[in-house]
């Protein structure tokens, strides 16, 4: 084989690769939820999916000043959605596990705040 089909064909297998890389994989959720408060919290996390199925719920006391992460394994498509719960507060994040393989949320909690940010990890 000469240099070019060589190139020309490493460049195609690594072209096809990118394009169908992770399709049929199921989703990924990462959240961490910190506590930046002065008191402990009670936090309940709930992951649905845009067609009402529920991929995870769990609940936790978390101290002042520690993080807790929670993880969830969604199906390979669709709007998925992340819910941080306390008594008076609560953090949302969503994404679409079509475009975005795994995804990283964080819900910090402090005295009369909640702050969410997310971020796709990992393109399909």
């Amino acid at each position: 084989m000469d240099r070019r089909r060589l190139l020309a064909a490493a460049g195609a297998g690594a072209f096809a690769g990118c394009l169908g890389s992770g399709g049929d994989e199921p989703g990924r959720l990462d959240l961490t939820v910190r506590n930046g408060g002065e008191e402990p919290v009670d936090v309940a996390v709930v992951v649905r999916g845009d067609d009402g199925t529920t991929y995870a719920e769990e609940s936790d006391r978390i101290g002042s000043g520690v993080a807790r992460a929670f993880e969830a394994t969604v199906a390979a498509a669709g709007r998925h959605e992340v819910a941080a719960t306390g008594d008076d507060w609560e953090g949302r994040l969503a994404w679409d596990a079509g475009v975005c393989a795994a995804f990283d949320g964080t819900v910090v909690v402090d005295d009369g705040t909640v702050e969410v940010a997310g971020e796709c990890l990992d393109l399909r």
